[in-house]
């Protein structure tokens, strides 16, 4: 009934014109309000919720339906109504839209920053900039403890190694963690500001650093956006080229995660080889597209186009890898020390999965069975054969899984495609950008869904908004790790592997 409730809550409207291709509405506070109701009553999945100047907007998809829409609300001085009171999802997002633009969520739940460390001498620095005092980054209201025995371990900001910064407080009782408590926003950059009243050419370049390890699925989510604001379509080549460097990300990003969460279970051998495997993917890249990571690879209109030698390279790495590491797959499968570490450790439920419309390795683990690429299909994979994995454990050994059979469907892909890769050009001349356009697309990234979204008026991006997977996982991870041992915390952090920089914005 929910579902149909909401769907009613948004039929018959007229949507704005020139938003492409998913509607986008203008509803009143009433209707926000009962939309955010219909949605915490499972009515539907949160995609996206961000502010501009005068206005809220927030993505969501009625469950069974094809298409997702977007409603926007528009702010009476200075707020709107909370949605995170009735759908906890939305919390965060909420917090950031406060912080960022200093609207205040009528009934929001959480009123603590998020964002805004008080390092910034000012509040609200997309809104109406009042100045502040600054404040004690350290200083912050953790929700307070009590219970009998229970004691707290703060750790991070700042980790060990290569990371980014993020800081988690444990409640534990022994060494059993009674609650988990994050605080990001560490490495806020001010992506918003930053794709604010700029060139399309600057806003792909910034779009692509939003989480580097991610940057072929932010370009690749940029430009379809670009696209369908201008009834653009690349042309076959860049299309097939789109996929094989989104697979190749994907495939490396899954080797280190896949090596790195058995090294934080101490078992540092496949760590090894799967380092040596994501070097080869990444070098291989680097021959075939002119960069490791293919950053800038993917604009609007096409792609940078592959080497002369780019087939024969992927085939030839793909050729190295793929034995050895369906080897390292049953040494890891054979290992029963391996094994007692990662399963049913870290467990997160369907429901909870559900609820968060988590994406990726974490949702698909606890049995959402959703995948950008075949169920919001775009090019090339709407023509594609592939399977997406799913597992209903939901623990650190079903987030393995995961990665590991969408590793094997990712060279799969790559194979079929360099195969026969179409010949043609490999971009397409932009139309001439007069006037109001908007925007949204969404891709797959190794993490799960990432949604971009634009407003180009003249030829310039007026506003744009890029949503990392991360917003709905990293919560997941605070009830992931309750009941489990402090020790297993490295372990199951490395399962989710979430985003710092994505989420951080």
């Amino acid at each position: 009934m929910s579902a149909e409730r909401l769907a009613a809550l948004i039929a018959d409207r007229a949507p704005v014109s020139g938003h492409r291709p998913w509607p986008r509405y203008e509803i009143d506070h009433d209707t926000w309000i009962a939309i955010g109701q219909a949605l915490g009553e499972g009515g539907g999945d949160l995609l996206g919720l961000w502010g501009e100047k005068d206005n809220v907007h927030l993505a969501l998809r009625v469950a069974g339906e094809a298409v997702p829409c977007v409603v926007t609300v528009r702010v009476r001085i200075a707020d709107f109504p909370s949605i995170g009171r009735f759908h906890a999802p939305a919390i965060r997002l909420e917090r950031a839209v406060r912080d960022l633009y200093g609207f205040a969520p009528i009934g929001m739940l959480d009123r603590r920053p998020w964002l805004d460390h008080g390092a910034w001498s000012m509040r609200a620095p997309l809104g109406s900039r009042p100045p502040a005092a600054r404040r004690d980054p350290g200083t912050y209201d953790f929700l307070p403890v009590k219970g009998e025995g229970l004691h707290q371990i703060p750790v991070g900001p700042v980790h060990a190694g290569i990371i980014e910064p993020g800081h988690f407080r444990f409640t534990a009782n022994g060494e059993i963690v009674a609650r988990l408590e994050q605080r990001l926003g560490y490495v806020h950059k001010g992506i918003d500001g930053l794709l604010t009243d700029t060139d399309l050419e600057r806003a792909g370049r910034i779009m692509a650093r939003v989480s580097g390890d991610s940057t072929v699925a932010y370009s690749f989510a940029f430009s379809l956006a670009v696209e369908q604001a201008l009834e653009l379509e690349a042309p076959p080549r860049a299309q097939v080229l789109r996929g094989i460097m989104a697979e190749l990300e994907r495939t490396a990003n899954h080797l280190g995660d896949f090596g790195a969460i058995c090294n934080d279970a101490s078992f540092s051998l496949i760590h090894a080889h799967c380092g040596i495997f994501r070097e080869r993917v990444l070098a291989a890249s680097e021959r075939a597209f002119g960069h490791r990571l293919m950053m800038d690879r993917i604009v609007p209109g096409g792609c940078e186009d592959a080497s002369p030698g780019a087939p024969r390279a992927i085939q030839t790495m793909l050729e190295e890898i793929e034995q050895p590491f369906a080897e390292i797959v049953r040494l890891y499968e054979d290992t029963p020390s391996l094994q007692d570490r990662t399963c049913h450790t870290g467990f997160v439920s369907p429901d909870l999965a559900a609820q968060w419309a988590a994406g990726g390795h974490v949702g698909r683990a606890s049995g959402r069975d959703f995948d950008t690429r075949r169920d919001f299909p775009y090019p090339p994979y709407d023509n594609a054969s592939f399977e997406v994995p799913l597992f209903s454990a939901g623990d650190v050994d079903a987030r393995i899984w995961v990665r590991i059979r969408e590793i094997e469907q990712s060279m799969a892909m790559i194979k079929t495609w360099i195969a026969d890769l179409p010949a043609g050009p490999s971009r397409a001349e932009l139309p001439p950008l007069a006037g109001v356009r908007e925007g949204i697309a969404m891709t797959e990234a190794f993490r799960g869904d990432i949604m971009a979204w634009v407003r180009i008026v003249d030829g310039r991006i007026a506003r744009a908004h890029a949503r990392d997977a991360s917003w709905f996982q990293w919560p997941l991870l605070e009830a992931a790790i309750e009941s489990n041992i402090v020790a297993d915390f490295p372990l199951c952090n490395k399962s989710f592997n979430c985003s710092y920089s994505g989420h951080d914005l």
